[in-house]
């Protein structure tokens, strides 16, 4: 089991690093596709959505066919087919059709994990198990900042897609290898995904999902790059180190998050704090967009470490379901946290479409104002919200 665990650990280091990769591409994407940040922004919220909606028939196949059949055929088929066509792509449609394909592929990994920890270990560790596996998959964000800059310097961006393929289908076939499905929950309820919505207790914890993450994997994912680029004239070797910062505090969260609930004895105010303090970073950089230096780069720090709390709202969330509930539940809050970024990736490439780059700044401000005014919001209902620990 722990041979399976770790093979979709590695599934999911491969998750972070596709959702967070054309950052870092951005420079070379405009240059030979000419793609603008619209479109890029369009093509990391299709990964997103793509996800969001697959989070429905994986929660369903959790728990009707198990974690090893539904993680190994979607990352093999959309997650390695999307890398090869990410890498043959000629146009910025192109790549959101690729895009596409691997969220597709990744839905399952993160879930499958969460599944087995829910099943298989003490409720009173999820979360711990959680926040390591998103720890331990942040370190893709780390291989899609400087590591990924020097490779598509060294090898060419398409090539280095290429590689990436084949290691996406190299660990498919570990999980179908290692991977071992837990014991059926026989008889008693079903269950549905309305089931999971006619829990009161979890409405506050959704809304919270749908804020949390937005802010992070959206700057992470892609807005650094361009800001960096239209802002400060940066290279892609400079907004991998920049993206290396960011990704390394989200690791450090990740792991901070964990256990402090049961240090703190509360889940809730745990992860009210830690998102307030993220949103009011994000309104610092509104308020001061151009100041440059290491202190722009200490608030996105800053954003990835506090904005790291998804796997602690997700046990939040899991500690209100039963057991012949917890694939479908989980999935739920996958969606909400998931599909949120998705939407707010279209929604603020037309704001930054929309907005004049006098001075190139400005259009930036306005997402970093989104972002925290978004995270403001969420904790407001989330402080309506019951707490409890396992």
């Amino acid at each position: 089991m722990k041979a399976g665990i770790a093979s979709l650990v590695l599934a999911y280091v491969l998750s972070q690093f596709y959702r967070g990769f054309l950052a870092v591409l951005t420079p070379v994407l405009k240059a030979e596709l000419g793609a603008t940040a619209e479109t890029l922004a369009f093509a990391s919220g299709l990964w997103f959505l793509t996800f969001a909606a697959m989070q429905l028939p994986v929660g369903w196949a959790l728990d009707r066919i198990g974690p090893r059949r539904t993680a190994v055929t979607l990352f093999a088929l959309g997650g390695a087919g999307g890398a090869l066509a990410f890498a043959t792509a000629t146009s910025p449609a192109a790549i959101s059709l690729a895009m596409a394909l691997i969220g597709i592929g990744c839905a399952p990994v993160l879930m499958s994990s969460y599944y087995i920890f829910a099943r298989q270990f003490p409720p009173a560790v999820f979360a711990s198990l959680a926040g390591m596996t998103i720890g331990i998959g942040n370190l893709g964000n780390i291989a899609g900042s400087a590591p990924l800059a020097w490779a598509v310097e060294t090898l060419g961006w398409r090539e280095t897609m290429v590689g990436m393929a084949g290691v996406t289908l190299l660990i498919a076939a570990l999980i179908g290898l290692l991977v071992r499905d837990p014991a059926k929950v026989e008889g008693g309820p079903r269950g549905s995904m309305l089931d999971v919505l006619r829990i009161r207790a979890v409405w506050p914890i959704l809304a919270m999902m749908l804020a949390t993450y937005m802010p992070p994997a959206a700057l992470r994912g892609l807005w650094v790059g361009p800001y960096y680029a239209d802002v400060y004239g940066a290279t892609t070797a400079e907004i991998g180190r920049v993206t290396l910062v960011m990704g390394l505090a989200m690791v450090l969260g990740s792991f901070a998050y964990g256990p402090l609930d049961r240090v703190l004895g509360t889940r809730k105010w745990l992860n009210f704090t830690g998102n307030l303090l993220c949103g009011l970073s994000c309104l610092l950089l509104w308020a001061f967009p151009a100041m440059g230096g290491w202190q722009t780069i200490a608030i996105f720090a800053a954003i990835g470490f506090f904005g790291a709390s998804f796997p602690q709202v997700t046990a939040h969330g899991r500690a209100f379901f039963p057991p012949h509930l917890v694939g479908r539940g989980v999935s739920m809050l996958n969606l909400f946290g998931i599909g949120s970024v998705g939407i707010a990736q279209v929604l603020t490439g037309k704001i930054h479409a929309a907005i004049p780059a006098t001075p190139p700044e400005a259009p930036y401000a306005a997402l970093f104002l989104f972002f925290g005014l978004v995270l403001v919001v969420g904790c407001a209902i989330y402080a309506f919200s019951q707490d409890r620990t396992d």
